[in-house]
């Protein structure tokens, strides 16, 4: 079965993909060709199918060690896969194609929690991260092979996991003679730095903070739940900044750790944001100015990170921008401000001919196909790992190309 794969000249890969902000399941099918080192992506579907209420809320029930108990983690993790089968027959069939016609499927899964750092109270240093989404689930409704579960192989080599997609944004962003930003605005933000002549190992990326996380959950909070996130930015734009409160949460730690650096809804989650909260009811800041406060903040983040970062090494020319955060005008509005002192173009995918809502699901498919093929697909300068792993698990349906339901 993966032999066949290994020596076909084109392959056919379902990429899915679910974030932080928990919006739903990113599913894009792709063709792929070339050689490993310049691949050549053509995208034949893309879909984005929004979780239903009630599983977004149980989701989030999982970010919570207090409710994530193990038979609600392991329900879970099987009515997860069946969701991301279905968001694959859907695809292939909006590409017009079945079942039959696809070689491979790579879900990142949705990630319930992520620690990087290590933790040896057991005489071990431990770094754990949880991913739900049954790969053998997908496998045996779809009768596909599919590769899940990649983050743990990167962390068993001393990495922190993440940030995955910088190896897939090496080969198919870098640019001579220019040091290009990719800036992924997920529920979290991360950085990759291409530098432009100086191959694979000079690449380097990190979680910046927060990316749409706070500013869904600020939004949410404010309108009952009403609005999940700030459409467009809609809401910021009709407030002010509060530097006050931007003061505070400029002085987060995170902000200055050392690279390898990534992080999560354990620290930008649930408490984090009731803070924000409290701060605007005693400081009597309006929903907008709070809405304005905690854009600016993700803004600041990245503009941060640059500074400390990225520009003490090299300039960089241009800020790619991807991501939900890619369609919040008010955001890009920020980071071209705190950009343009630098005289850095800040630019969209779609700017690039590439779509931003695609990117990472297409990012996990060529990831997948790297593990079918036993190729390593991750970047440990970028991880911290001592060695590239080839990361993922492989479930193989009980029969290629048969799809089973129970």
């Amino acid at each position: 079965m993966l032999e066949e794969l290994r020596n076909k000249p084109v392959r056919r890969v379902v990429g899915l993909m679910s974030g932080t902000s928990v919006d739903g399941i990113d599913a894009a099918l792709v063709e792929l060709s070339g050689s490993d080192e310049t691949p050549e992506v053509r995208l034949l579907a893309f879909e984005d199918k929004p979780w239903p209420a009630r599983v977004r809320e149980k989701i989030f029930a999982l970010f919570r060690p207090e409710t994530a108990t193990v038979d609600k983690i392991g329900y879970m993790n099987f009515l997860l896969g069946e969701l991301y089968a279905q968001s694959v027959i859907s695809v292939v069939e909006k590409a017009g194609l079945t079942l039959a016609d696809v070689d491979l499927i790579g879900s990142h899964g949705q990630t319930i929690w992520h620690a990087p750092e290590p933790r040896a109270e057991d005489g071990f240093p431990v770094r754990f991260t949880v991913q739900i989404g049954e790969g053998a689930v997908i496998a045996e409704r779809t009768g596909i092979p599919t590769v899940s579960d990649f983050r743990v192989a990167d962390m068993a080599a001393g990495g922190q996991g993440a940030p995955l997609v910088p190896f897939t944004e090496y080969l198919l962003y870098r640019r001579p003679g220019e040091t290009v930003l990719l800036q992924n605005i997920g529920g979290i933000g991360n950085m990759t730095v291409l530098p432009g002549d100086e191959g694979p190992g000079a690449v380097y990326a990190f979680d910046t903070g927060p990316g749409n996380m706070v500013i869904d959950a600020v939004v949410s909070a404010l309108t009952g739940g009403e609005r999940t996130y700030d459409a467009g930015g809609a809401m910021a734009a009709e407030g002010k900044v509060d530097q006050g409160l931007l003061g505070l949460l400029r002085q987060d730690p995170y902000y200055a750790l050392p690279l390898p650096k990534s992080t999560g809804r354990e620290r930008f989650g649930v408490q984090y944001v009731g803070q924000i909260l409290d701060y605007g009811r005693s400081h009597g800041l309006s929903g907008a100015d709070l809405a304005a406060t905690v854009t600016d903040l993700t803004a600041w983040s990245i503009a941060d990170a640059y500074e400390r970062y990225v520009l003490p090494r090299r300039r960089a020319g241009e800020l790619v921008v991807g991501g939900g955060g890619s369609y919040n005008a008010a955001l890009m509005g920020f980071l071209r401000e705190r950009f343009a002192p630098w005289g850095i173009r800040v630019r969209t995918q779609e700017d690039l001919g590439w779509s931003s809502d695609a990117k990472e699901a297409v990012a996990f498919a060529i990831l997948a196909d790297c593990r079918a093929r036993g190729k390593a697909n991750v970047l440990p300068g970028v991880t911290g790992a001592v060695r590239a792993a080839v990361m993922g698990k492989l479930s193989l349906p009980s029969e290629r190309g048969t799809p089973s339901w129970s």
